[in-house]
């Protein structure tokens, strides 16, 4: 194993840890299920972070194989043996009463969010992390004013479930 990947892998995800526990709360409900995909885009981001381009922000990049993983991950067949990799219990741990002071509202949004289809969870996902719009409509392959329309329409809807 290369010792210096190893190194940058621990720090990017340490860094950005958020990400992992945010896409993976919200595509799955039940604990072992994010736990799962948690184990798949760990081991999806050690397998291509070789290939991470300069021109992304990293959390940019996160996003996106955190995302484009979340989104295949119920669409494999189950039945196919998965080969995991060996990650440190460490990288796993993650308090989420970290994240919002009022854990009742995290627990509505994350209801709202799964109501939502997969392309509207990631742009809403990266939206909340601070993504600007033509990051996600790159990320996407859109323009950048049908991603302006997507995330006032996931407001709206988001207004009307909380009335």
């Amino acid at each position: 194993m290369n010792i210096n990947k190893r190194k940058r892998y621990l720090k990017i995800i340490e860094q950005h840890k958020g990400i992992i526990f945010k896409v993976t709360r919200s595509y799955c409900k039940s604990e072992f299920d994010r736990e799962d995909l948690a184990q798949e885009i760990l081991a999806q981001i050690w397998r291509s972070l070789d290939t991470y381009n300069n021109d992304l922000k990293m959390s940019t990049w996160l996003y996106r194989v955190a995302l484009n993983v979340a989104i295949s991950f119920y669409r494999k067949d189950k039945s196919a043996a998965y080969k995991h990799t060996e990650i440190e219990d460490k990288l796993l741990t993650y308090n989420m009463d970290e994240e919002a002071e009022n854990k009742q509202s995290l627990i509505k949004l994350y209801e709202f969010i799964h109501e939502l289809n997969d392309i509207d969870k990631a742009v809403l996902l990266m939206y909340l992390e601070g993504e600007s719009q033509s990051e996600i409509a790159t990320h996407f392959s859109i323009s950048v004013s049908n991603v302006s329309t997507k995330i006032n329409r996931i407001k709206q809807k988001l207004k009307q479930s909380a009335a």
